[in-house]
């Protein structure tokens, strides 16, 4: 093949009258070290890398042959080469760090090739040649040519010398010239030792094994720097390890010290705290456990306070509905839904004493029978409908719902098909996100949806998305409107609840961070400046939150009162909270199924 060369055979000559077969030239015969040839020859064909041998046939090779450890391998010309003589006696001349040749003598006699003997004139007795008399024409040449450089303006003299820089001791009393101005500023003292440095410490300085072991469960920064011990006399302790490192740390100190005077603002810490109102001043507002509503047999997830504060429903998840009279604490009614109550909700207006109950899919219109003879007459009337015959599926309600009469619980049942997407009313826009909890604007035709990130509020009327409120938490949970509609107070999984001025911002106006878990409800009070929040680690939060006319001046938000008395059950706390319509009164749901009153 054309790749492949035979070598020629060398001569018995001298190898520096041959020349090298190998046309790499200059470049490293690394260059080569993955490639299976070497260079190439003058045809431009590549010259093939000569198989080398392993160690087994290396050693076979120097077993049957005498001669073969004067054999060397020849990288440059991939071959090897077998030492004469000559040539390893050179060389192990070369290791001892003698001569190369044997008959060089590196001592031999000095011969002075001159008579000094009466010599009273140098070696060499002529005369100066006339040339060394005369100024030399080129360096007249080389004058001439800088004179005119400089005239020119090439070469310039610095009119000022240079300055050396002055060094000084920092930490030194010297002055303020040689300080260059700068004023004396004393080195930082180093910490004076304690008793616990002692070489013979008290023993309640002195730490004990257990001690000593809990020291390695803490990060390297939070254990201490030095560990007492006692010792009988000084002269048996020993050398301290630790006490370069303590000198490096000393000069960090002084390196690293601040070298500027800074004066020192005399501030009282009470004054750098935000000026709240007295709680005093805030006051009514509820304090303490008034009733207990006992009855329910699972947690209660639901209540709410009728128009007039007369009464409270209240749903479990064993199934049942209850209406208490708020002052007695006396249950009046039971309804059994067998399916864990989501939500109950009691009519706005008080001539009409009519109860919501969501129930899975479902809701329960139901007659609580809390009014009048006349009252609870209008709301038969009202309730009763006529048994539909047949379902038109090409309506838009028969498509979301169903409307029947209840016998059972002398009410109506709604029947939702399609309650993951549709509402009271459908929305013809499309919701990005899990709906979480919604609420109604007071006075406007306004919507809120919460979902896990943020709140989308939208005009009824218009049928459009009018703002996005992002609250910035990991898990909103609930939602209340403030009875002015400009303020919205919004709970989440994480402990926090967060406070939006409408006119101000999309953002949060102030955050709250006063529940160590999950925030399950919010609710504000109808007429005094109170807002709570109820959470899983049973507690709940009233808090003081005037909302002013005036658009200059931001809401004032006051923390009250923490409430406590509800039992963890299953890891769950306080589960709904509600105020009173007209007193400043607070209603609170447990897992413990329990419902409490807490007064002022």
């Amino acid at each position: 093949s054309d790749d492949s060369h035979e070598p020629v055979e060398e001569s018995d000559s001298s190898e520096d009258e041959v020349a090298p077969r190998n046309t790499v030239g200059d470049v490293p015969l690394e260059w080569y070290k993955d490639e299976e040839h070497i260079g190439y020859d003058l045809t431009g064909r590549k010259i093939k890398k000569r198989e080398r041998k392993n160690k087994l046939d290396s050693f076979l090779a120097r077993v049957d042959d005498s001669k073969n450890w004067r054999r060397i391998y020849d990288e440059y010309n991939d071959e090897e080469v077998e030492l004469t003589k000559q040539e390893v006696k050179l060389i192990r001349r070369l290791v001892k760090g003698k001569a190369p040749h044997a008959d060089f003598d590196p001592y031999a006699p000095y011969v002075d090739w001159f008579a000094w003997d009466g010599a009273g004139h140098p070696l060499s007795n002529a005369p100066e040649p006339k040339s060394r008399f005369i100024p030399s024409k080129w360096e007249s040449k080389t004058v001439l040519r800088y004179v005119r450089a400089i005239r020119k303006g090439l070469i310039k003299f610095d009119e000022k010398p240079k300055e050396e820089p002055k060094f000084y001791a920092l930490w030194d009393d010297s002055s303020s010239v040689e300080r260059q101005g700068l004023s004396y500023i004393p080195a930082p003292k180093p910490k004076l030792p304690g008793h616990d440095e002692s070489y013979n410490p008290s023993l309640e300085y002195v730490p004990t094994a257990e001690e000593i072991n809990s020291y390695q469960l803490l990060n390297e920064e939070d254990r201490p720097k030095f560990i007492p011990k006692q010792y009988t006399s000084l002269r048996s302790l020993p050398a301290y390890g630790k006490a370069v490192q303590d000198v490096f740390d000393r000069c960090l100190d002084l390196y690293l010290c601040p070298r500027v005077r800074k004066k020192r603002l005399q501030i009282d810490p009470e004054m750098l705290k935000p000026k709240l109102p007295s709680k005093k001043d805030l006051k009514p507002y509820p304090t303490t456990c008034y009733l207990e509503y006992r009855g329910h047999k699972g947690p209660v997830t639901s209540i709410s306070t009728e128009s007039t504060g007369q009464w409270i429903a209240s749903g479990s998840m064993d199934g049942t509905v209850r209406v208490w009279e708020v002052e007695t604490g006396r249950c009046l009614r039971i309804w059994n839904l067998e399916e864990p109550i989501a939500e109950v909700a009691w009519n706005p207006l008080p001539d009409r004493p009519i109860l919501a109950v969501a129930v899975g899919r479902d809701v329960f219109i139901l007659n609580t029978q809390c009014g009048s003879e006349e009252e609870t007459k209008n709301v038969e009337e009202l309730l009763h409908i006529e048994p539909s015959t047949a379902n038109d599926s090409s309506g838009t309600a028969s498509s979301i719902s169903s409307w029947s009469r209840d016998e059972r619980h002398s009410g109506i049942r709604i029947k939702h098909f399609k309650l993951s997407k549709k509402f009271t009313q459908a929305i013809p826009i499309k919701t990005k996100g899990i709906p979480v909890a919604t609420a109604f604007h007071p006075t406007r035709s306004t919507f809120f949806k919460a979902s896990k990130k943020d709140v989308l509020v939208y005009d009824l009327l218009k049928q459009q998305r009018t703002k996005k409120l992002d609250a910035g938490v990991r898990n909103i949970s609930s939602i209340a409107v403030h009875p002015g509609g400009d303020n919205v107070i919004v709970g989440s999984k994480d402990g926090k609840l967060c406070w939006f001025d409408m006119d101000l911002s999309s953002q949060p106006y102030r955050v709250l961070r006063s529940h160590s878990k999950d925030i399950n409800g919010v609710a504000f009070h109808r007429s005094y400046p109170l807002f709570a929040s109820c959470s899983d680690d049973c507690t709940a939060l009233v808090s003081h939150g005037m909302v002013y006319s005036d658009l200059n001046e931001n809401p004032s938000l006051v923390p009250l009162q923490i409430l406590r008395g509800h039992s963890d059950t299953n890891g769950r706390g306080v589960l709904d909270c509600e105020f009173h319509p007209r007193q400043p009164w607070l209603f609170t749901a447990g897992a413990d199924s329990l419902v409490r009153l807490y007064c002022h």
